[in-house]
């Protein structure tokens, strides 16, 4: 058994504990259900930001422990501060070392869309996500048959929330061109290895129909990068792991837009017309 299916495996019995425990009534009382959805789609193709989803990562499977000293609330108030286009929170205990308290802390904090990371497998933890105050949620081509991500996706979408799948490989993508899908986001990360390779974006940034938006994930670890990715297509960009195996994961995000509007700054001027 890899180490995904451990984890979808595990997600089916925290789910019904979770359910027991917190009836849907309950959450649907959040005062969070009452509030207009702060834009995902909007915020990423806003100029003035970077186009960056900033992840809050404790630990991951592959790497373990990546950071266990700062709290969310310094880290994503800097990320928001910086022009992070969203914020991605991670809220899988196990595998990951988040909490939903980390997502209710995030979204008191800032203004910037959240995005809720965990792997979504009901229509219960698309509940949960909007009793946080999350914005969008993820959904992982590879743990979902097409229909049933079909159908989280329209119960996202009557909630007021947005979607961004994600994919591994072109037999995922073809089999999930929803309308109800915002985002198509291309993991470069094999979720079954672990294995991270920028070619994996690069090879299906073609095949993403227009009406999506175009999100690289994980492996990208320098601003040029960044560059290469817009080249084809791409206006997202989520990292994580990058900016927290840092101390301070704020203030590498802060140095690493920075250096990011100086590239921008030299391709503008490379590019303009004598």
């Amino acid at each position: 058994m890899n180490i995904l299916d451990k984890i979808i495996e595990r997600k089916i019995k925290e789910v019904e504990q979770r359910k027991r425990l917190t009836p849907a009534s309950v959450l649907e009382k959040s005062a969070y259900f009452e509030l207009p959805n702060i834009s995902f789609r909007k915020f990423l193709t806003d100029p003035s930001r970077t186009g960056i989803i900033a992840e809050f990562k404790r630990k991951s499977p592959s790497r373990g422990v990546i950071n266990d000293k700062v709290t969310v609330e310094e880290v994503v108030s800097a990320y928001d501060c910086f022009g992070a286009s969203a914020v991605s929170v991670l809220t899988d205990i196990d595998f990951f070392g988040g909490s939903d308290e980390d997502l209710l802390h995030a979204r008191d904090v800032i203004k910037c869309p959240i995005l809720r990371k965990e792997f979504i497998i009901d229509e219960y933890q698309i509940l949960e996500a909007k009793s946080m105050g999350a914005n969008v949620i993820l959904l992982i081509a590879a743990v979902l048959e097409p229909k049933r991500l079909k159908a989280l996706a329209a119960f996202t979408k009557s909630l007021g929330m947005e979607v961004l799948m994600e994919v591994h490989d072109l037999e995922e993508l073809e089999a999930n061109h929803w309308d109800e899908i915002d985002a198509i986001g291309v993991n470069n990360r094999n979720l079954k290895t672990f294995e991270v390779s920028l070619e994996t974006s690069y090879k299906l940034s073609e095949e993403i129909p227009d009406r999506f938006i175009k999100v690289s994930e994980s492996g990208i670890h320098d601003a040029k990068t960044i560059l290469q990715l817009k080249e084809y297509g791409f206006e997202g960009f989520l990292i994580g792991e990058n900016f927290m195996k840092n101390t301070n994961p704020g203030e590498a995000f802060g140095a690493f837009t920075n250096e990011l509007k100086e590239l921008q700054l030299k391709q503008f001027q490379t590019k303009k017309p004598i």
